[in-house]
């Protein structure tokens, strides 16, 4: 069967929507998780004191909000998003940070140039980007938003063999559910595991002075079942692939998915395998 973009979008948008006070509610561990790599992908987005910056797939905005901390009143932040209930989440937060140079748009990764020409100095997107099923008008859209000069950044999962802490649940589903591989190309976690096919697309939007590098970035948490509790109350797409099975088959697979995630426990809890790569570039 061909893969159908829109319907993919459809649903993508749909799983946010009913997922998104999960995945805030999970701010906490996701900014510990991924807090030194945002950090570095502001950095490479050159986000700094009065930079006015765009935020692509911001989700609940955690990384929005630090580079919030960093504009300070003299710059701006935009979070948009497919989904506009995440988005309210992005906007409390912004609001409980205390910060008033924050604004949010429903608005398609891939339609940017619905954006005004040339208005950010930044553009980020933290484990987004990697779910966009045409990257090309994409980064085009980014391009287009930003001034000559400005910068982008992104974040995205390396390979699933470095990612066991997602791709263990996710085989697991494939098989129980009997789903097919991702055919090639199409958007999904490991979809930009390659750091030279994230350099290449950079590249081929009219970007310079692509800059990668690859993180390690485990997942911590105090057991394996806290583990499959986070993923299944924030992370839409794997409820979207078990819909094909019964309640109590589902049941099974997410306790296979604890079994299976118990072998990286340790007298510290779970240390979930996680590795990112995390990439620049100039317009």
């Amino acid at each position: 069967m061909a893969f159908d973009a829109d319907k993919y979008k459809e649903t993508t948008r749909g799983q946010w929507e009913e997922y998104a006070e999960g995945w805030s509610n999970w701010a906490p561990l996701l900014e510990e998780w991924l807090g030194d790599a945002t950090q570095r992908m502001l950095d490479m987005a050159g986000v700094t004191e009065g930079s006015r910056v765009v935020d692509v797939a911001a989700g609940a905005g955690g990384q929005s909000v630090a580079a919030g901390r960093r504009v300070g009143a003299t710059g701006s932040v935009l979070a948009t998003d497919l989904s506009p209930t995440i988005l309210t989440y992005a906007a409390k937060a912004a609001a409980d940070a205390g910060l008033t140079n924050f604004t949010t748009r429903e608005l398609d990764g891939e339609n940017l140039t619905e954006l005004p020409a040339g208005t950010f100095d930044s553009a980020i997107s933290r484990v987004g980007f990697i779910y966009f099923p045409d990257r090309h008008a994409a980064l085009t859209g980014i391009h287009h938003a930003l001034r000559d000069g400005g910068k982008f950044a992104t974040v995205t999962y390396s390979t699933a063999a470095t990612n066991e802490f997602f791709s263990i649940p996710v085989k697991l589903i494939r098989e129980a559910a009997q789903l097919p591989a991702p055919q090639p190309g199409q958007p999904g976690p490991f979809s930009l595991a390659d750091p030279a096919v994230l350099e290449g697309e950079l590249l081929a939007a009219g970007f310079h002075d692509v800059e990668v590098e690859v993180v390690d970035a485990p997942v911590r948490l105090p057991s394996a079942a806290e583990c499959v509790r986070f993923e299944r109350e924030s992370f839409g797409a794997l409820h979207q692939m078990l819909g094909g099975l019964d309640p109590d088959a589902r049941e099974q697979v997410w306790a296979d998915m604890e079994t299976e995630l118990k072998q990286f426990e340790n007298a510290d809890g779970f240390v979930g395998p996680c590795e990112l790569v995390i990439a620049g570039a100039t317009k």
